[in-house]
């Protein structure tokens, strides 16, 4: 029996799990080594730190859905596929997808923002605001009845996050109570005063108010517009969510294409010096004397010239799209190693004179052995807290560059596309401020959770933080 959908794999896709399992990897090769063991046990001990790790669980929740790709089978025409390219989070937020309105309608309107002419029973017209035709489309009377249906909705909607929270809450204390032998009351009263190894109480309560905001949203997605609607009647809350996905494209996948040129470039310089760390700080001094905005500007647009010449590539609009995106992950790599080669340069220097690294070139070490048994150990810790910092950088990098029409694809939903297709409206009165304002908040939460959790990893991993506490 052959499967109702044909499933598509993208090469942002296939690195994203990648990259996914490159991170179980290192967690099995951290759990043997316990020096690095100790460093992320501090991490698991930040109360803020685990927070924000929490809200970024959420984010990747939701971009590994999104990256989950197929076509549909078209009724009828046998082993014929769609041409359009969906994600398991578009199944799961069908109605979102579906429900789509004529033009601007604000949240939990039940009438589009705009006037039309309208014709009555007489025939006579009338200029009025028009019934939406999803939204708030259950109720007979809108004016009468929408603030206590979405009133009760939104009780609704609590009490379900709230039995959630409470079987969390209770399954992770069963957790605990079982890890160290201990009765569930005795493990919950560790957790309330922050006596486990573990900030679970941060975790908990963070979920407590991730599943509070969550819920009612939930429960209103399938009636209202609960972030409105843009210029073609999408519903906005859809588009933040399928955002997500392009933002951490971006910042991993830009991270993993940056890692090679700057390791190796920058230990090489550190340690070999002479005419070899000559020629790398030329390269990247004349990289950084170019203006980034024009370097990357000057590549898309090359990349988006082959893209346009050669059609035949591309079997869906989503590949090309596809393509943009990873052209655009590539340039940003390309183009942003600078910084952590010259960190990395530094501390080769200073490595490089330490009484072991002398003592393995005096017992016959080759070069290449020293910097990948002795050197490249020794500065992952920079790698890592550069990495974690840098991604809220690219995510900001995204939306500027889609901002000013040289970022993403058009077709490609994200935060910097949301808040162009947006800037125009903020001119109209009254003002079109729903868009900016869901594509702001999400993408602010994004970045100001990967900043606090880039905080923690550095406090963990910074042996001269350490040593000063």
């Amino acid at each position: 029996m052959s499967l109702p959908f044909l499933p598509v794999l993208l090469w942002t896709d296939a690195l994203l799990f990648a990259l996914l399992a490159a991170a179980v990897a290192a967690g099995f090769y951290v759990r043997r080594r316990e020096y690095l063991m100790l460093a992320w046990r501090r991490v698991a001990g930040d109360g803020l730190g685990m927070a924000a790790a929490t809200v970024l669980a959420l984010f990747l929740v939701v971009g590994l859905l999104d990256s989950l790709h197929y076509r549909s089978r078209l009724e009828g025409a046998g082993t014929v596929w769609s041409v359009e390219v969906e994600s398991a989070l578009d199944a799961l937020a069908e109605p979102l997808r579906r429900q789509v309105e004529k033009t601007y309608s604000a949240p939990l309107a039940d009438r589009l923002f705009s006037k039309e002419t309208l014709e009555r029973p007489d025939g006579s017209q009338v200029r009025d605001y028009p019934r939406l035709k999803w939204g708030a489309a259950h109720l007979s009377d809108p004016e009468a009845g929408l603030a206590g249906d979405v009133a009760r909705r939104m009780v609704k909607g609590e009490a379900v996050g709230l039995v959630l929270w409470l079987l969390i809450v209770a399954a992770v204390t069963r957790t605990v109570a079982r890890r160290e032998s201990i009765s569930p009351g005795e493990a919950w009263r560790r957790i309330r005063r922050r006596e486990t190894p573990w900030a679970w109480r941060s975790v908990l309560l963070t979920l407590g108010v991730m599943l509070f905001l969550a819920a009612p949203l939930a429960a209103l997605s399938g009636h209202y517009h609960v972030f409105g609607t843009d210029k073609v009647g999408q519903d906005v809350f859809f588009l933040t969510l399928k955002s997500i996905r392009t933002a951490l494209v971006i910042g991993t996948l830009t991270t993993l294409i940056m890692l090679p040129f700057a390791a190796a470039l920058g230990i090489l310089a550190g340690y070999l010096g002479g005419w070899v760390d000559d020629v790398i700080q030329y390269v990247y001094t004349t990289l950084n004397s170019i203006p980034g905005v024009l370097l990357i500007a000057a590549a898309v647009l090359m990349m988006q010239v082959v893209i346009d010449n050669h059609p035949q590539w591309f079997a869906t609009a989503a590949e090309r799209a596809d393509a943009r995106l990873l052209a655009l992950c590539f340039i940003l790599g390309i183009t942003s190693w600078t910084g952590l080669c010259r960190l990395l340069r530094g501390e080769a220097l200073k490595l490089r004179e330490l009484e072991f690294i002398q003592a393995a070139r005096a017992f016959g070490v080759s070069p290449g052995g020293i910097m990948l048994r002795h050197i490249l150990p020794n500065v992952m810790h920079i790698v890592l807290i550069s990495l974690v910092m840098d991604f809220s950088g690219l995510v900001l990098a995204e939306a500027v560059l889609s901002y000013v029409g040289i970022g993403v694809d058009p077709n490609t939903v994200s935060f910097g596309t949301m808040i162009n297709a947006a800037r125009m409206e903020l001119a109209r009165e009254p003002a079109v401020w729903w868009s900016l304002a869901a594509a702001f908040s999400f993408m602010l939460a994004l970045v100001l959770s990967a900043n606090l959790f880039a905080d923690s990893v550095r406090d963990a991993f910074d042996p001269r933080l350490r040593a000063r506490t």
